[in-house]
């Protein structure tokens, strides 16, 4: 394999500003991580990191090589024509950054497009980038279609080897085989390597998995601020009210609906509050219930979906 150093090039000035940091931060540096392209359902993470880099100041520690890792024909970056010539290319960038959060506190933010080749050499890469910065927690959150409704709490699935961190939330699954992502397996590299990782996989109503969801967003963000002690409350307070009107507008959407789209809904949370009841009493094997198919769902929100996306993806 070859050198994964070669994957990445320092920033001088960011990298002078993460060691003067730990010079201060004993116990070393959260880095959380997210990137574009895999399964996000609601735009969970994507929502996190675009809010993280609109509303806090942050500096370029490390760059990727996007020209090796990422491929154009797949994901073609838009150029801008104007009257008789390109003036300008969005450029794909993969990015270690240097965050402060609302006390100050730094921590590290690792995103962008998902690589779509050499992975494991990605992943050695990541891992050179976590011992020189003295990362003491990596953390990466996305969302997950699931069978729930819009009208209960957002669940949380927490993987890695720092799940304590998240007590009161346990897997819903034994076991399970999913295509696989890069930010899957650099978790799992890292924490062959004894890295601390905490993995948030927010569960996302399925029949809005393709449009923007905040209050998966908002749930993933107090987990991870619980978890890492960061203060992040701009951030929660702009998540939040986006999460309000989106609410707002689902529940339009449904009172426009027939009856057959209400029923599909109520069935949800049929089965919602009796495995939730289940698990109060301690027993984990809850009453059968009749539940529409994922595809029955999608077809009813499907003018809904379309509206949102028209709309480029907000509430």
């Amino acid at each position: 394999m070859l050198d994964p150093q070669g994957l990445y090039e320092w920033e001088p000035k960011g990298l002078a500003v993460v060691d003067m940091a730990l010079a201060q931060e004993s116990a070393g540096l959260v880095m959380l991580y997210h990137f574009d392209g895999y399964i996000d359902a609601g735009e969970t993470g994507d929502q996190i990191v675009e809010n993280l880099l609109e509303s806090l100041p942050h500096q370029v520690v490390a760059r990727f090589d996007h020209d090796r890792l990422v491929d154009y024909r797949a994901r073609r970056p838009l150029l801008t024509f104007r009257r008789d010539r390109w003036t300008s290319f969005e450029t794909p960038t993969l990015d270690v950054r240097l965050v402060q959060d609302a006390t100050g506190a730094p921590f590290l933010l690792l995103s962008g497009p998902e690589p779509d080749v050499e992975w494991e050499r990605f992943a050695l890469a990541v891992q050179q980038i976590v011992d020189r910065l003295g990362v003491r927690l990596s953390v990466n959150f996305h969302g997950i279609p699931m069978g729930v409704p819009h009208t209960r709490p957002v669940g949380i699935t927490p993987h890695g080897n720092r799940t304590d961190l998240m007590p009161g939330h346990r897997s819903a699954f034994d076991e399970a085989q999913v295509p696989g992502s890069a930010e899957s397996l650099v978790e799992y590299r890292l924490m062959e390597s004894d890295h601390d990782v905490l993995g948030v996989a927010a569960h996302v109503p399925h029949y809005v998995a393709r449009s923007s969801y905040p209050d998966a967003a908002l749930t993933a963000l107090e987990a991870i601020t619980a978890a890492t002690g960061l203060v992040l409350p701009s951030i929660a307070h702009s998540l939040r009210t986006e999460a309000q009107r989106t609410q707002t507008e689902i529940e339009r959407q449904l009172g426009e609906g027939d009856e057959e789209l209400v029923s599909m809904v109520q069935g949800l949370e049929h089965q919602y509050d009796a495995v939730a009841g289940a698990e109060t009493r301690g027993n984990l094997v809850a009453e059968p219930t009749e539940l529409p198919s994922a595809d029955e769902i999608g077809r009813e929100f499907e003018r809904f979906l379309a509206e949102r996306e028209g709309e480029g993806g907000g509430a």
